[in-house]
């Protein structure tokens, strides 16, 4: 048995049992199986993601079975799975993240331009073109924010429980501008591409809506395809940003993208993000959402006896101020409140 690919798994299936069980199951199987911790770890740390392994046996035809019965259907189909995780990505684009992206967004002063790193087929790059439906405890009805204006392409309705009444977003954000970068950007109008990004989603009942979800992001993303740049976010950021519009805020965001860097990569991301604006010569405003353990400084500066087990951590030019929902359900700023 591979002791590290073994203690991964461990770790998933605790991430994915209250939001997945059939991953969770999968992932424990795998963490207890000789044969198969050996075969993963022969993938390498990036192929060897239970992401992106679950992805490719679905994409491979192994189904959606109990563990006994899909590992025979994995080992049968294994050389056709190792090659997906060869060819693909895990690229997770849950538009659903715009519900705790739009909080501070909401209270930036437009115009704005957006930049994402790790942006995929951009899907989040549409925060203002998406229908948004938030709920807070004592308010008796949710709050609904909708673009204004004709738009033949079905939107997306985003729902998301926030802790505080205060927290809840008024308006969406005046978007000037939108581009992306991504090792390996997706065409919203390649519809492998997006089965692909289908398959992602993990399964269970509570994953069901989202993609629904994809389905509607996607249609207003063809509608308007973004700019996305082709390369490393570390060599590409700074000629990017310059694109932008100057008399427009540059927000630079990104969500669940620094795991996949080491902590040399995360470092060098920290630095160049945060001295952007004077590479630039404009106001940059950084918004990440990452788990706990990216970012020493992060973890650092976290309140006193908060659990961010199974949300990431939101963080505002480094500081951090709320814990988003790793799909955008939910939103907890009392925490953070001093």
């Amino acid at each position: 048995m591979d002791a590290d690919t073994s203690r991964r798994y461990h770790a998933f299936a605790d991430w994915a049992r209250g939001s997945s069980p059939l991953y969770a199951e999968w992932a424990e199987g795998i963490a207890g199986d000789d044969d198969l911790t050996e075969r993963i770890a022969l993938l390498g740390e990036r192929r060897g993601q239970p992401n992106l392994v679950f992805a490719a046996a679905r994409w491979a035809g192994c189904g959606l079975g109990p563990f006994a019965a899909w590992r025979e259907r994995l080992i049968s189909e294994w050389d056709r799975v190792a090659a997906i995780t060869a060819e693909r990505r895990t690229q997770t684009n849950e538009v659903g993240r715009c519900a705790t992206l739009l909080p501070p967004l909401s209270r930036i002063d437009g115009p704005i331009a957006l930049l994402e790193t790790g942006t995929a087929a951009g899907l989040c790059l549409y925060p203002d073109r998406y229908a948004y439906e938030y709920s807070s405890p004592g308010c008796e009805h949710p709050r609904t924010i909708v673009p204004a204006g004709p738009d033949a392409a079905p939107r997306p309705l985003l729902r998301c429980r926030i802790d505080e009444p205060g927290a809840v977003p008024d308006s969406l954000p005046d978007v000037v501008w939108r581009a992306g970068i991504d090792l390996a950007p997706i065409d919203v109008r390649d519809t492998d591409a997006v089965s692909w990004l289908e398959t992602l989603v993990w399964p269970g009942s509570v994953h069901d809506e989202r993609v629904g979800r994809l389905r509607a992001a996607v249609e207003v993303a063809r509608a308007d395809p973004p700019r996305i740049v082709a390369g490393d976010i570390l060599d590409r950021l700074p000629a990017v940003a310059a694109e932008s519009p100057p008399d427009a805020t540059l927000v630079v965001f990104h969500s669940a993208v620094l795991l996949y860097l080491d902590a040399d990569e995360r470092r060098r991301f920290a630095d160049l993000v945060s001295t952007l604006g004077k590479r630039v010569n404009r106001r940059v405003v950084w918004i990440s959402n990452e788990t706990v353990g990216t970012l020493p400084e992060i973890d650092g500066r976290m309140p006193h006896g908060v659990d961010p087990t199974g949300s990431f951590v939101q963080t505002i030019d480094g500081i951090p101020v709320a814990l988003a929902g790793q799909h955008g359900a939910t939103y907890e700023v009392s925490p953070f409140r001093s």
